[in-house]
């Protein structure tokens, strides 16, 4: 099938990536969105390599779009656009290819949650776009964004995480920062109130970004 020397795997909610020691990228499973990046409405039960990409060092998978971060900090977007979560100012229209977020350089890390996507820059700022109906991307607000744009009152992060409609952030000070969705108090906090902006999840310290 392909698939040797696997360095990093992923699961959105539709179909699996892998992502290959020579830095390219192979998906399998359902298509509907175009997120495995080839023109197969189908899908595909095994696994094949996503087109014109080499030289990725990171992946990620949403609910039906996908991202992958090259070696030059370039993020690369696919699949599902029906939240803006491809960048480039538009909305709903899949993307059968990958094709570069060029509002974003400089990037170490990506992830992706059910609808939107999030980018940590090497400078420790945190930038998101897509779905914003819980405040998932720390603006402040509950209106998507088609563009990525920087999370509010973050810095110095080393890690990020995207789940559902919640992010997360950890700060190289081993503090935990959440916002968006809350209704099972995943955000931490004693409460179930959705969080617009980054709050700091309490009782979390000294948290180390490698384990």
């Amino acid at each position: 099938n392909g698939l040797t020397r696997a360095t990093m795997v992923v699961s959105g909610g539709l179909c699996s990536m892998a992502l290959k020691s020579d830095g390219t990228v192979w998906a399998w499973g359902n298509n509907a969105f175009s997120q495995l990046g080839f023109d197969m409405p189908t899908g595909n039960p095994t696994p094949l390599s996503v087109g014109g990409l080499t030289g990725v060092t990171a992946i990620a998978g949403g609910w039906s779009n996908s991202l992958a971060l090259k070696l030059d900090g370039t993020v690369w977007a696919w699949g599902n656009n029906g939240y803006g979560q491809l960048g480039g100012g538009t909305i709903g229209v899949s993307r059968p290819a990958p094709g570069q977020v060029s509002e974003l350089a400089g990037v170490v890390a990506v992830a992706a949650g059910q609808y939107h996507n999030l980018a940590l820059n090497s400078d420790g700022t945190v930038w998101a776009w897509g779905n914003n109906a819980n405040g998932q991307l720390g603006n402040g607000t509950q209106t998507n964004r088609l563009t990525p744009f920087q999370v509010s009152g973050l810095s110095g992060v080393v890690a990020i995480k995207a789940r559902g409609n919640y992010s997360l952030a950890l700060k190289s000070d081993g503090t935990v920062w959440a916002w968006g969705a809350n209704g099972n108090g995943q955000l931490g906090g004693g409460t179930t109130i959705d969080r617009f902006t980054p709050v700091q999840v309490s009782g979390l310290v000294g948290v180390d970004p490698n384990r």
